[in-house]
Order: C-alpha cells, then sequence, then structure tokens
C-alpha cells in the first residue's frame, strides 16, 4: 500500500464516516446498532503511543464514549479488576449514551478463583452487562499444543473450568459466552454445552475464526447458533501460502464471508442478540494446515475437510495481497485501524440494516 495514499484516503474516510448519510434499515431492525469488540481496537486500547489524532484508551469509559461518536451501540470489554465504584461509573456513561455493555471475562481456572471470578461478575453486572464473553484457551489450538494429549487435557481443563463458573452465573443470572476461539472445533463445542446442560453457558459465535481448523464458515453457524448469546461479526480475507494458507480479518464486504445470511440465521434463532465488530488490523496470520505438526492436535478430522479448505482458499482469494501493517509506524498503524473500522461501520448501515 502506497503511504501517501493510505494517509489520504484515512483522511477522506474518517470525515465521510460521520457525515455521510446512511440507508434507512427496515423499521423491525431500525434500532439496532453494531457493537465493538474491545480488541478492534488493539493497537489503541491502553496505548502509551503520543498521538494527538488517535489517543489511547485507558479504560472502558473512554472506549465507550469514542464508540459512541462512531455510531456503536454497544462495547464488548474486559471486566477484569474493576473496583464497584468503577463499574457504576461504566453504568451512568453507558446509560447516558444509550448503549449496551457486554463483559470479557477468565473463567476460573482451580476452586480458589472463584471468588474472584464472582466478584468480576457481580462488577459486570452492576455496570449493565448480562452477557460475558469468555475463551477457555490461552492461544491458537495449532501453536500451543502439540498432542492429542495435550487437546484432551485442555478440554478436561476447560470442562472443570466451566462448572466452577456455572453455580456463580446460575446465583446472578448473567449469561457466560464461550467463543469459538481457534481452539474448539464446532462440533467439539457443542458436545462441551450438551454437557454442562446449563441455560447460562452458551457460544460468542466469531464468523471466521473457525476457518483456521478446517471448519466450513456456513457449517460452523449453523452447528453454533442454537447456543448463541453474542457475536463477533467481521469479514474474512484468505490467500495461499507454502506451508498453507493466510488468514485475516478485512473491511467488512471486503472478504467472502455470507455475512446477510449469518445474520439473519443469528437472527432467527436468537432475535435480540448484539453484532460486536471485531475487526483486527494486524498482519495476516498463518495457517500452516500442509504441515504435519499442525495435525498432530487433530483427531479424526476427515482429508475432506483439508480439501474443502483449500479450495475455498483458491477460489475465494483476496483480490490483492493481503494488507500487512508491521512495517507501518505507530501513528499510521492506528491512523490505519481506526479507518477500516469506520469503513466497517458504513458497510453495515449501507448493506447489512444496521441503524
Amino acid at each position: 500500500m502506497d503511504r501517501r495514499k493510505f494517509l489520504c484516503d484515512t483522511t477522506t474516510l474518517g470525515i465521510g464516516a460521520m457525515t455521510l448519510p446512511f440507508l434507512k434499515p427496515p423499521d423491525f431492525f431500525k434500532e439496532m446498532r453494531m457493537g465493538v469488540v474491545v480488541h478492534s481496537y488493539a493497537s489503541r486500547w491502553q496505548s502509551t503511543v503520543k498521538s494527538q489524532k488517535y489517543p489511547g484508551f485507558s479504560n472502558a469509559i473512554e472506549l465507550i464514549e469514542h464508540c459512541h461518536q462512531i455510531g456503536a451501540g454497544g462495547v464488548q470489554t474486559v471486566v477484569k479488576d474493576w473496583t464497584a465504584d468503577f463499574a457504576k461509573k461504566v453504568r451512568d456513561k453507558r446509560e447516558k449514551l444509550g448503549m449496551y455493555l457486554e463483559g470479557s471475562i477468565a473463567v476460573p481456572g482451580k476452586a480458589e478463583d472463584v471468588a474472584k471470578f464472582e466478584q468480576e461478575v457481580i462488577n459486570a453486572k452492576e455496570a449493565g452487562a448480562q452477557i460475558l464473553r469468555t475463551v477457555t484457551s490461552g492461544g491458537r489450538r495449532y501453536e500451543i499444543f502439540h498432542s492429542p494429549e495435550a487437546v484432551h487435557e485442555f478440554k478436561k481443563n476447560a470442562m472443570a473450568s466451566l462448572q466452577l463458573a456455572e453455580p456463580v452465573l446460575r446465583k446472578h443470572k448473567v449469561k457466560l459466552a464461550i467463543e469459538n476461539h481457534k481452539d474448539w472445533r464446532a462440533g467439539e463445542l457443542v458436545s462441551a454445552l450438551q454437557q454442562l446442560k446449563s441455560e447460562w453457558i452458551g457460544v460468542t459465535l466469531d464468523f471466521g475464526n473457525s476457518i483456521s481448523l478446517m471448519e466450513d464458515p456456513m457449517e460452523v453457524v449453523e452447528k453454533l447458533v442454537p447456543y448463541i448469546f453474542s457475536t463477533h461479526i467481521k469479514d474474512m480475507g484468505v490467500e495461499e501460502y507454502p506451508d498453507g494458507f493466510l488468514l485475516s480479518e478485512v473491511p467488512l464486504g471486503k472478504g467472502f464471508l455470507d455475512l446477510q445470511k449469518i445474520i439473519a440465521l443469528c437472527r432467527q434463532h436468537n432475535p435480540s442478540v448484539t453484532f460486536n465488530l471485531e475487526m483486527i488490523t494486524r498482519d495476516p496470520l498463518e495457517i500452516p494446515c500442509l504441515k504435519n505438526e499442525y495435525w498432530a492436535v487433530f483427531d479424526g478430522v476427515p482429508a475432506k475437510d483439508l480439501v474443502r479448505t483449500l479450495r475455498m482458499v483458491k477460489q475465494n482469494k483476496y483480490k490483492s495481497p493481503l494488507p500487512r501493517v508491521s512495517h507501518f509506524s505507530a501513528e499510521d498503524r492506528l491512523a490505519v485501524e481506526e479507518k477500516n473500522i469506520l469503513e466497517c461501520f458504513r458497510y453495515s448501515r449501507d448493506k447489512l440494516e444496521f441503524k
């Protein structure tokens, strides 16, 4: 990308996204606005970069204020280490601005962690969160595990953590939404939910993550929507590379996901579900599915899933090389991050019937 052209485009879009009229959505969805996942602002969240144009967000209140300015309906953000007083300030701010709040929380790893988990649930609920997104692993399955035994141990520990969390969720009537976070394949996550048998534990459906596990994105949606509490709405770009393929979040409408169909299925199963934008601006992720090490953590995945995925990558190759940002200055990374988010909001209003 030409740096001068990029900065010019950024400035133009930043103004246009705040002033251009958008198409009026149907009455049924006229009050719905897309929210923002804190990870969309991976560069700006608690940033130490001295930027006058893109100052860092030091806490949830600053994130909420900015997201309101760009037209978001709510935020999904971390609730770790909140005090009761700060939770009340978050509630006051989001109520004043008319925004929803969802939390992001870690589940207790052992019994001694339950008290801290419960306090975080209490503080999040005080701030107005009824849904808390979580993940049950520390990273991507094919990067952090190296054997079937390690994956089995992960699943066992995850179930133990969720079983510790469930009584707290039930007591406080707050829902926990497990993300398909490049760890569980969809069928595995469904099996875990069926074992738990709790109305308080469901899914944060990420539209694109499971491609990295050789899963068809629409099949993942169809399997997980019956359990849906929240979503990470995103579009995905793909590109071949020698060890497999590259996978990247791209602005809505520029990837190959059928966003309208996915959104319709989500609303069909949960009419009140929120759609939280997770537009992570970063270099593409390498999915090394042609290396033996990748397959060491998958048991029983048929070869046809690999063939189908590689065919999908070839058929949907991004029209130009996937965007890279690691070579940009810190200021330019902040700029392209904001540009991408504003572009997603413009598309959501023009094409996806959000307010």
